[in-house]
């Protein structure tokens, strides 16, 4: 199998960039693992006109889309990516593809602290986006669990009250200065210090909060700050460059460091929503057709004059 774009991952970002592409009448696949970041959750929301809709549908939706076009999609999946003469080889089991580009949306994953219950009810009532979930847990009592991901963590419970009246930060082991303290306090957030043991749950619902010192607090909502690891194996696979951050480093258009290969999405940017990573699946998208576009004028230059 050859296609000029092989887009790895199928989620809001290799979707879009997919049926970009198809409509501009490249060849293209979408490999992807069937491991969606946001499977455990009941609905997404803050895309425009798709507020609220099922995950899963929202996908099946953009793959029914790319589809439409010309598309293929190809449920494996990715056990490397290696450069060839003319692109790129990716291999899937018992096959390979090859490609003249590729597209990396392979997403990230969640890491939470190992407190028994939140794996449990991750996506339900234990969420770390309030722009995503907030609206919906408006008015409950919410507690904000610190993590490794101490800034994150620290913005998440100033931010969080803007939904709720009743909400209770446990550092959970973060030594908080004392303006971060004063902070808090300011926007009329209790603190308590105590170590958080675990989460009760009843009939599938969060319904409060146990502490390492014996005490249970009543709470409807947790709130925890994620470490977020990129699934971006592939990406340094093939010698991406790292930015400062750690991460791999991309220009606007999500070209990594390894000409023919970009990256769009959370496997490179942790804050993008849905709708955000859509928008960099577009661009990624539009960039490589332009690349494409180069590779197609150098080659029919060449027939033309040899």
């Amino acid at each position: 199998m050859r296609f000029d774009v092989v887009v790895v991952g199928g989620g809001a970002a290799g979707l879009s960039a997919a049926t970009v592409l198809a409509r501009a009448r490249r060849t293209v696949a979408v490999v992807d693992a069937g491991e969606p970041r946001n499977a455990p959750a009941r609905h997404a929301h803050g895309f425009l006109s798709r507020d609220g809709v099922e995950p899963a549908q929202l996908l099946a939706a953009g793959r029914a889309e790319m589809l439409g076009y010309g598309g293929q999609f190809l449920p494996a999946r990715v056990m490397g990516v290696d450069r060839c003469a003319d692109g790129f080889v990716v291999r899937i089991p018992d096959s390979v593809i090859s490609a003249r580009t590729v597209l990396v949306a392979t997403g990230l994953r969640d890491g939470l602290p190992p407190i028994p219950g939140l794996r449990e009810q991750w996506g339900i009532d234990v969420l770390h986006c309030p722009y995503c979930h907030g609206y919906e847990v408006r008015d409950t009592t919410i507690a904000v669990i610190g993590g490794d991901n101490r800034p994150f963590t620290l913005h998440q419970a100033a931010l969080v009250r803007q939904w709720s009246d009743d909400v209770i930060f446990f550092p959970n082991g973060i030594e908080l200065t004392e303006r971060e303290r004063r902070a808090l306090v300011a926007r009329d957030i209790r603190i308590d210090s105590a170590l958080v043991s675990r989460t009760t749950v009843h009939a599938g619902r969060i319904r409060g909060i146990e502490l390492r010192d014996g005490r249970s607090v009543p709470r409807r909502t947790v709130f925890i700050g994620p470490t977020f690891i990129p699934r971006d194996e592939l990406l340094r696979s093939l010698g991406c460059s790292l930015g400062e951050n750690g991460w791999v480093a991309t220009d606007p258009t999500g070209l990594t460091s390894v000409t023919g290969v970009w990256a769009a999405g959370n496997v490179v940017d942790s804050p993008a929503q849905l709708i955000g990573a859509a928008a960099a699946g577009s661009r990624a998208a539009i960039a490589i057709n332009h690349h494409l576009l180069a590779q197609d004028i150098d080659c029919a230059l060449t027939h033309s004059y040899s």
